[in-house]
């Protein structure tokens, strides 16, 4: 399956189903009162973690996500709601609100959830609306919209170890053998063009490790893989460096080893500081008496050396212990999380504004809206206790205080109206 770790989905939750308008009948019961039920809520749209699911590719084919909205009442049975439709995203997904330009959850442990679109809730029936001085309402109300959300999703690969280097260091070799991973390995570069990511079993931790696309120059700008890369060594816990003693290119592998450490300090300032390991690639083809000069050399960056061939198994095995002990003593708290925002709370659903647009008003506000949008607006009764609501809210002595005058265009949404401060 190709890898995808990033794109862009439309989510859209179900509406509501209308409440029923109606009224008991029965055989000798010559007063029989208002008995309409409500509708069913509309499918809401739930993202959860998946530890086997590894990438993003099917947002891919499948940019819009909608769920069913609730059945409407009919008579006194309530109308059925709608299934949730559930989507499972690979562990550390980010979602991000394309129109409010902001995170809304980090999906970073296994089964995680987050409800991206809330279905509407279903509208109530003329049975909620009687009481002593409205004892036969012959409305009811209609379903709440659902949501629609645009959002990004981005995945960023969580593991243990993150191996870096050039590309054709010998990632991928090293990869397949300390796991049962089997990436795809070539002798010439960018053989690895999406991460791989394998379990490493020890007697004494067991961890995961992720094989990045290789790095070039200007990576931290973009070039190359660049960003697509980069991203996910941020993900990890500990980084190993892993260098080519013989590039195909003849060049220094110092000055190799500083120019991607450089990259990394350049996209992020904690990547340089992120517990590695320098592991010393293709000893198996070193000249007898040469390896010490090379160590010496790598010493100098204050982290552990460890010469190894990925390709004969030579040193790969105390590396592996010691990538279990770096992980096992590397902090926990290096990865930032997006927490999941909360429901909008009530002080902020309750705001509203009122604008004058040319000769007519405009009023805006969550709250509103959804009351104008569960009104039928064919129904004298329902119109007439809607007014009263907005009433009761503020709406029309904001309106009044901004100048209103009686029979003033009034727009909320896509509803309009004629301004009265009539009861």
């Amino acid at each position: 399956m190709t890898f995808i770790d990033e794109t862009e989905v439309e989510f859209i939750s179900g509406n509501g189903g209308s409440g029923a308008v109606s009224f008991h009948r029965e055989k000798h019961v010559p007063r029989g009162g208002p008995n309409g039920a409500d509708g069913g809520r509309g499918g809401s749209i739930i993202l959860i973690a998946d530890r086997y699911v590894r990438t993003l590719y099917d947002f891919r084919l499948h940019p819009h996500v909608s769920a069913n909205s609730g059945v409407h009442a009919i008579g006194n049975k309530r109308g059925r709601d709608a299934e949730d439709v559930i989507i499972k995203v690979p562990i550390g997904t980010i979602v991000h609100d394309i129109t409010l330009d902001e995170p809304l959850a980090d999906m970073n442990a296994p089964g995680m959830k987050y409800i991206v679109c809330q279905g509407g809730r279903g509208g109530k029936g003329n049975l909620h609306y009687v009481n002593s001085v409205r004892q036969v309402p012959n409305f009811a109300q209609k379903g709440a919209p659902g949501e629609t959300v645009r959002a990004r999703l981005e995945l960023k690969l969580l593991a243990d170890v993150g191996l870096i280097g050039l590309p054709n260091a010998g990632k991928s070799t090293l990869l397949g053998r300390i796991s049962a991973a089997r990436p795809k390995i070539a002798d010439y570069p960018f053989t690895t063009i999406v991460p791989n990511l394998g379990m490493v079993k020890t007697p004494t931790q067991d961890f995961v490790v992720a094989d990045l696309p290789g790095l070039i120059e200007g990576a931290s700008e973009g070039l190359g893989l660049g960003h697509q890369f980069l991203k996910h060594a941020e993900r990890t816990r500990v980084l190993v460096h892993i260098v080519d003693l013989f590039p195909i290119e003849g060049t220094d592998p110092v000055s190799n080893y500083e120019m991607i450490e450089a990259e990394l300090k350049s996209y992020q300032e904690s990547l340089a500081t992120r517990p590695r390991l320098i592991v010393l690639n293709k000893v198996d083809a070193l000249p007898s008496g040469e390896l010490a000069g090379f160590r010496e050399r790598f010493e100098v960056f204050g982290h552990p050396v460890y010469p190894i061939s990925a390709v004969t198994g030579e040193g790969v095995e105390r590396l592996t212990y010691a990538m279990a002990e770096v992980v096992a003593n590397a902090p926990v708290d290096e990865i930032p999380t997006v927490t999941i925002k909360p429901l909008m709370n009530r002080a902020e659903d309750d705001g509203f504004t009122v604008t004058k647009e040319g000769e007519a008003w405009e009023v805006h506000g969550r709250r509103v809206l959804r009351m104008v949008a569960m009104t039928d607006l064919a129904n004298t009764d329902g119109v007439r206790y809607l007014h009263r609501r907005l009433n009761r809210l503020g709406v029309i002595e904001k309106l009044r205080e901004a100048g209103a005058q009686e029979d003033d265009t009034v727009y909320i949404g896509k509803a309009v109206f004629s301004f009265t401060d009539d009861q």
